[in-house]
């Protein structure tokens, strides 16, 4: 039973940084794939970041690239997402995805795990 828990969101003033975490348990895949995928109110949940475990590759859409790193710690089974210079247009509920094999993809039909989501507001 594949878990992914989120924390690290919350309320930031435009310009400033969030650091989202997830942890992962329940699985034993030596490979998989995890990304971030946010929603915002009224719109289409959109992947923004993902990265390949095994591999290391990562994901990063256009609309992010230059202020949002996805990284890894394999350890921890824990997957960060770091948001610099945060806009007003980067408000959303941000969700933990997972799927245990190849990637990295940011297609939200690619994922059959997800986590709770995490609120992420910038003013």
């Amino acid at each position: 039973h594949v878990q992914l828990v989120e924390s690290g969101g919350g309320s930031v003033q435009a310009g400033g940084s969030l650091r989202l975490s997830c942890a992962a348990s329940g699985y034993t895949a030596s490979s998989y794939c995890m990304a971030w995928l946010r929603q915002a109110p009224g719109k289409e949940r959109e992947g923004i970041a993902s990265i390949s475990t095994i591999s290391g590759s990562t994901l990063i859409a256009d609309s992010v690239k230059g202020r949002f790193t996805i990284s890894q710690d394999t350890a921890k089974n824990t997957v960060y997402l770091q948001m610099n210079n945060l806009k007003p247009e980067d408000t959303a509920m941000y969700y933990c995805a997972a799927e245990l094999k190849g990637g990295p993809w940011l297609r939200a039909a690619s994922y059959a795990y997800w986590g709770q989501g995490t609120q992420v507001t910038v003013s």
